[in-house]
C-alpha cells in the first residue's frame, strides 16, 4: 500500500504512491480519511473518492496508515458476505504485523484484536455469536420498550418546566446509555458515567485508548459482581451461557454491545430528531399517519447511517475488488454512507422510507445482532418524546445547527428546542 512522504503536510492532500504499491498509477493524491476537513465533509470526500477511483479507493488512516475504503453498494455486500476472502480477524493486518500501529494509536480501540465475535470467522464466530444472540433473545422486548418510555419521561421531566432544551445533550446522548445499562445489568448512575468515554473511544481522539480502558474496567467490575449475584440481564446471561465464555470474552462482548448500541443509537436519534424538527413534510407525514416512525427511521438509515464507515475487513489473499488489486493483509473499511448513496442503486435523494435494504446494520455473518434494540430505542423514544412535547420546535434557524464530526461518525452537535413549559410526571 501507500508509503507517505515524511514531509507530507497534515491536510487532506496526501503522498504519491510508490511503484509497486496497489495505489500507484491511480493519480497523485491518496486522501486522508481523518483530520478536520475529512471529518467535517465526509459525504463530499466519499464522492470525490468515487469520482477519482471508482467503487473502491485507497485512503490513509491515522498516522498515514494505508487502507482501502469500499464505496460501492454491491462491493460492500460482496465484502460483507464473503469471509473467505475478507476476514474479520485484525491479526491478519499487514500494517500490524510490520509494527506500524503503536499501542496508543486511536485505531486500536476499534481494530485491536479482542476475543470478540466481530474479530472471528468460521466455527469461532458461531461459538461467540451464538452466546450473544441467545442472550439477547432472552431479553423481554416489551420490557425493553417500557425502559425506553420510562427513561424518556424521566429525562423530559428534568427540562420540561424550563420550556427549552438541547435534545442532543439532554436526550439523545443519555437515553441510549440508560436503556443499554439496564439491559447489561449496570445501575443507571454507572451507565451515565460511561456516556462521555463511550462516545470518545470511537472518535479516533488522543484520549480514545484511555476512554476504552475506563469502559472496560467498569464492565470487568460488573462481571465480577454478577458472578456473585446474577440477575435477569445480559451480563448474567453471557456468564451462564453453555458456550462457556471466558471472563475476557464476556467483558469484551459487553463492551462491544454497550459502545455500538450507544454510539449508533445516539446518532440515529439525533439525525431523526433533526429531520422531525426541520422538515415540515416529514413531521406532517408522521403526525398524519402517512408514514410510520419505523418507515421514517429507514429513510434516516439510508441517508445518514449511524456509523458512516466501519473498519475493518482484511484480505485473506491477493484479490480484486471494484477494479482494484487488493493484497493479502490489506485493510478494507466498509462504508455504509457511501454505499447507500451509490448512484448504481439509488437516484439522488430518492425516498427510501420503509426500504430496509440499506447497509446501516450490515449483512452476512456479521450482521448487527442488536439492531432491533437500537431501532426500538429510537422508535419508542421519539414517539414518547413527541407525545410529551407535541409543540416542540427548533429554537434556532436550521442554518445555525452545527455538526459534530469524527472519523467514523457525524451527527448534529446540538438541537436547541423550545416548547410551552409544563410539568411532566417522571413516573417510576
Amino acid at each position: 500500500m501507500t508509503t507517505p512522504r515524511p514531509d507530507a503536510a497534515r491536510d487532506n492532500s496526501a503522498p504519491v504512491p510508490p511503484r509497486g504499491c496497489p495505489a500507484h498509477g491511480m493519480g497523485p493524491e491518496v486522501r486522508r480519511l481523518y483530520g478536520a476537513d475529512a471529518e467535517a465533509h465526509p459525504k463530499e470526500l466519499y464522492e470525490a473518492l468515487r469520482q477519482e477511483h471508482g467503487s473502491v479507493a485507497p485512503v490513509l488512516l491515522h498516522g498515514d496508515v494505508p487502507a482501502w475504503i469500499v464505496l460501492g453498494y454491491q462491493d460492500n455486500l460482496e465484502v460483507m458476505r464473503t469471509p473467505s476472502r475478507f476476514s474479520r480477524d485484525s491479526r491478519r493486518w499487514s500494517a500490524w504485523q510490520e509494527g506500524l500501529i503503536p499501542d496508543d494509536s486511536p485505531l486500536v480501540p476499534m481494530v485491536g484484536w479482542q476475543p470478540l465475535c466481530v474479530f472471528a470467522d468460521g466455527a469461532e464466530l458461531l461459538r461467540l455469536r451464538s452466546a450473544v444472540t441467545d442472550s439477547l433473545d432472552q431479553l423481554n422486548r416489551h420490557g425493553v420498550r417500557r425502559y425506553i418510555a420510562r427513561y424518556t419521561r424521566q429525562l423530559v421531566s428534568a427540562f420540561a418546566r424550563k420550556g427549552e432544551a438541547d435534545l442532543v445533550r439532554d436526550y439523545a446522548e443519555p437515553l441510549p446509555m440508560l436503556v443499554v445499562s439496564q439491559v447489561l445489568g449496570l445501575a443507571p448512575e454507572e451507565g451515565q458515567a460511561l456516556v462521555a468515554p463511550a462516545l470518545d473511544l470511537v472518535k479516533g481522539s488522543a484520549t480514545a485508548a484511555a476512554s476504552n480502558e475506563l469502559v472496560t474496567q467498569a464492565l470487568r467490575e460488573l462481571v465480577d459482581a454478577k458472578k456473585k449475584r446474577p440477575g435477569r440481564d445480559l451480563a448474567s446471561e453471557l456468564i451462564a451461557h453453555p458456550s462457556a465464555l471466558t471472563d475476557d470474552e464476556i467483558i469484551e462482548h459487553l463492551r462491544l454491545i454497550l459502545v455500538a448500541a450507544h454510539q449508533g443509537t445516539v446518532n440515529l436519534l439525533a439525525h431523526t430528531l433533526r429531520l422531525v424538527l426541520t422538515d415540515p413534510r416529514f413531521r406532517g407525514s408522521l403526525s398524519g399517519a402517512q408514514m410510520t416512525l419505523p418507515d421514517a427511521l429507514d429513510q434516516v438509515l439510508w441517508d445518514t447511517p449511524p456509523i458512516a464507515a466501519v473498519p475493518g475487513r482484511w484480505a485473506t489473499g491477493d484479490t480484486r475488488l471494484g477494479g482494484q488489486q487488493i493484497r493479502e493483509g490489506d485493510m478494507l473499511l466498509l462504508c455504509p454512507a457511501a454505499g447507500n448513496a451509490d448512484p448504481e442503486v439509488r437516484a439522488a435523494e430518492a425516498p427510501m422510507h420503509g426500504n430496509r435494504s440499506h447497509l446501516a446494520f450490515s449483512f452476512g455473518p456479521h450482521q448487527c445482532p442488536g439492531a432491533d434494540i437500537g431501532r426500538a430505542i429510537a422508535e419508542t423514544g421519539i414517539d414518547t418524546l413527541l407525545s410529551l412535547l407535541p409543540d416542540v420546535r427548533l429554537a434556532v434557524l436550521e442554518s445555525e445547527l452545527s455538526i459534530e464530526a469524527a472519523w467514523l461518525t457525524q451527527r448534529p452537535a446540538a438541537l436547541p428546542v423550545a416548547f410551552e413549559p409544563r410539568q411532566v410526571d417522571a413516573g417510576r
